[in-house]
């Protein structure tokens, strides 16, 4: 027996659904590859890590995720290259992350071996839902919820964490305008706003609800003790370029370490960009806007990579970004992608090979 059926128990679908998926019109989320790994963690340690079919799981009505939100994930992408070969961006950026959100939601740190054993397998298994192309990726979303039967308040004993893959294309096609948060709140100091926790998402979706009723697609949250100070979107960290300077906000317990965040700021300095690493307060935002000095907002997260921002609006006003010549957005995103796609150098070694 190998090593790596020694790790992981491979149990191959009999037949591929590939054939069954329009990949020219994909929705995002909507299509599954054929397998998928789950772990359990019973009696305090995790067990074998299993590889399966993708398919529905059966879990207790009394589950603790469904009662008190033990609930942490990630989100990752593999790229094919022009010679088929298939290629991760990062990856230990995401593993350290997510065992970052589990220790702050009380569940148990994945072990490394099983996390990297897996996801090499997988991509292995549906090599061929990685299509090649610029903008088709394998979206990856490791996740981890508590499964204890019982609905006492208190941390769980037994979790599962997951692996499932979906073929994806561009998620924003077009660019987005934005609302900044005057009443809601994305996270609290203190709280868990760091965390890739599911109930961060949960409780963002009402008011960006509001925000999608008066035609804006996303909200820049800002700080919840003031609201004076912009600190990422719904789905994405959050940059601005007044004049030549690319500002952003510094993380915090609130606001999430992005992958893509941080390599758009490696790439900028790279590039003699001068990056400010700072709180960016509304009140310099709009009086940018208003001076013609704001040139970009744009968004950076995973799934979006980079997003334009065309406009916001703050106190009723609306105020329109200009089109400009070399947008830093669409500069940095290619740079990205041509990273990820393995067409550029890769000086930083951000691309692990499966």
């Amino acid at each position: 027996m190998d090593a790596k059926t020694s790790i992981l128990d491979i149990q191959p679908v009999a037949k591929t659904r590939i054939n069954e998926v329009d990949f020219n019109n994909l929705q995002f989320g909507k299509q599954y590859a054929d397998h998928m790994m789950y772990c359990d963690f019973i009696d305090g340690e995790w067990q074998q890590p299993k590889i399966v079919p993708y398919g529905p799981m059966t879990f207790q009505p009394s589950a603790k995720v469904f009662h008190y939100g033990q609930a942490v994930f990630e989100g990752m992408k593999a790229f094919k290259d022009d010679n088929d070969e298939v290629w991760l961006f990062r990856p230990e950026e995401n593993f350290n992350r997510i065992n970052r959100s589990s220790q702050r939601m009380a569940i148990p740190e994945f072990p490394k071996e099983y996390f990297f054993e897996s996801l090499k397998t997988l991509l292995e298994l549906d090599k061929d839902w990685v299509k090649k192309g610029k903008g088709n990726s394998l979206y990856i979303r490791p996740f981890a919820i508590a499964t204890e039967a019982g609905v006492s308040a208190s941390e769980s004993s037994e979790y599962r964490f997951m692996i499932i893959t979906c073929p994806a294309q561009a998620y924003y096609n077009k660019a987005v305008k934005v609302v900044f948060a005057q009443e809601y709140s994305r996270a609290a100091d203190g709280g868990v706003g760091f965390a890739k926790a599911a109930g961060n998402y949960g409780a963002q979706f009402y008011p960006t609800q509001l925000a999608k009723a008066k035609g804006f697609d996303q909200i820049i949250w800002t700080d919840a003790s003031t609201h004076e100070y912009l600190e990422e979107a719904g789905t994405m960290n959050i940059f601005f370029r007044i004049g030549d300077q690319l500002l952003t906000a510094p993380t915090n317990d609130r606001i999430l370490d992005g992958v893509t965040r941080k390599s758009i700021i490696q790439l900028a300095k790279d590039e003699g960009v001068e990056v400010i690493v700072d709180r960016v307060s509304v009140k310099q935002i709009v009086e940018a806007a208003k001076s013609g000095e704001l040139k970009e907002i744009f968004g950076a997260g995973t799934a979006a990579t980079v997003v334009r921002v065309e406009g916001f609006e703050h106190d009723g006003v609306y105020h329109d970004l200009p089109e400009i010549e070399q947008p830093y957005a669409t500069h940095f995103k290619n740079k990205l992608q041509d990273i990820q796609y393995n067409r550029a150098d890769d000086a930083h070694q951000w691309r692990y090979k499966v």
